[in-house]
């Protein structure tokens, strides 16, 4: 299984967007100077994104994009999924014709789990977590005057 640029691109944005909560709209142009993704793939994306309810845009001068929920009620999974991105470590896309005879194979259930356990643990991973440890880290960095990760939160998975 491998994720995309698609999901990971998108996974992203969302922590550059709720970097900047209530700091008004944030633009496309903005996050895509800082986060070095193209302006046309970021349209696509948000655009899903926002059919999904987890973006909403605001138009006009000084529009941009918003939140559209919590952080604490967006997780990773979400964030994958309304960019179309597959959670799969199967063959077969889980329909369980893996073999050319249209069976499973004998590793089915194995990838099968596997699939739980990743999506279990990109939804409990909140954008909000994921916000917070890059606060963290740029405190740190900031502070270290290096670019150390003195205080980088542990366990989360970083974009």
């Amino acid at each position: 299984m491998r994720l995309t640029t698609k999901g990971r691109f998108a996974v992203t944005a969302m922590i550059d967007l709720g970097m900047r909560h209530g700091q008004g709209p944030v633009t496309l142009a903005g996050i895509s100077d800082r986060q070095k993704i193209s302006l046309s793939y970021l349209e696509q994306l948000f655009g899903k994104l926002r059919r999904h309810a987890l973006v909403d845009s605001v138009r006009g001068p000084g529009g941009g994009y918003c939140l559209a929920k919590s952080m604490d009620e967006v997780s990773v999974a979400d964030i994958i999924r309304a960019v179309d991105e597959p959670i799969d470590a199967t063959q077969c896309g889980g329909r369980g014709n893996c073999r050319d005879d249209e069976q499973q194979c004998m590793t089915h259930d194995l990838w099968m789990n596997l699939n739980a356990r990743i999506f279990d643990y990109l939804t409990s991973v909140k954008l909000s977590h994921l916000v917070e440890s890059q606060n963290v880290e740029g405190v740190a960095v900031a502070n270290d005057g290096r670019g150390g990760h003195i205080g980088k939160a542990e366990g989360l998975l970083v974009a």
